[in-house]
């Protein structure tokens, strides 16, 4: 998909008190990716299959459950694709929201533009691979001048935030995660995320294998001091 194109959220959490740490958050999934890695859990979301939620039916529920809610969280897809993203952040925050925002990096003028206009609290990106295997785990072609931009503008920036990366045997090797997270180093957060075999997986079933604990546990070792926050997601 190309970027600007009218923005299209075919997904929600109502609830959610994982996704950003320490407050209750509503998940909004954006249609869309320019990213096609084998072991996304969003294959629906990236091909575009769901029911549009209108902006109405977003402010309408939001409203109901403010007394309940302290953020939004907009993930994906890919929502920075969209320039329509800007004004519907800048609503969202009028109304008292937290937001956090997920983002796999390829769009950093949007990115940026969001952190000095404080309208984002939080930002996710994804770290997909070591650079000279970005396009071999996302199977597409990727600018690298822009993932590390993306990177530099939020490690500079004053907002909260972490890096993560989700592993498979498949495409990233241990000496690949250990590469990551050398070029991460002294970043607030980084997450690894052990891969997670669901009906919703891009590639299909069965494709792709988690890493065994045991191998997650010598990389903690091996990168122990690096960040502020270092954590698995194991599942």
């Amino acid at each position: 998909m190309k970027w600007g194109e009218h923005m299209k959220i075919i997904g929600m959490e109502k609830s959610s008190f994982i996704d950003f740490p320490g407050k209750i958050s509503t998940v909004y999934f954006t249609a869309g990716c320019n990213f096609r890695c084998g072991y996304c859990h969003n294959a629906p979301i990236v091909k575009g299959q769901g029911k549009d939620i209108s902006e109405e039916e977003v402010f309408s529920f939001l409203e109901k459950r403010k007394k309940y809610i302290d953020a939004i969280c907009i993930s994906g897809g890919e929502p920075t694709l969209y320039d329509e993203l800007y004004d519907f952040i800048k609503k969202v925050k009028e109304k008292g929201f937290y937001i956090k925002l997920d983002t796999n990096g390829t769009r950093p003028e949007m990115l940026k533009k969001l952190i000095d206009e404080k309208l984002i609290d939080y930002a996710a990106m994804d770290i997909k691979a070591p650079f000279y295997k970005y396009e071999f785990v996302t199977k597409t072609k990727v600018d690298i001048e822009r993932i590390e931009s993306s990177i530099n503008i939020i490690r500079n920036s004053p907002i909260d935030y972490e890096f993560r990366t989700t592993v498979c045997k498949e495409l990233l090797t241990k000496e690949d995660i250990l590469e990551i997270a050398k070029h991460l180093k002294g970043s607030k957060r980084y997450y690894i995320q052990n891969f997670k075999d669901v009906e919703t997986v891009l590639a299909g079933q069965n494709q792709f294998h988690s890493y065994d604990v045991e191998t997650l546990e010598e990389i903690r070792k091996s990168i122990e001091g690096y960040f502020n926050v270092f954590g698995i997601r194991n599942h």
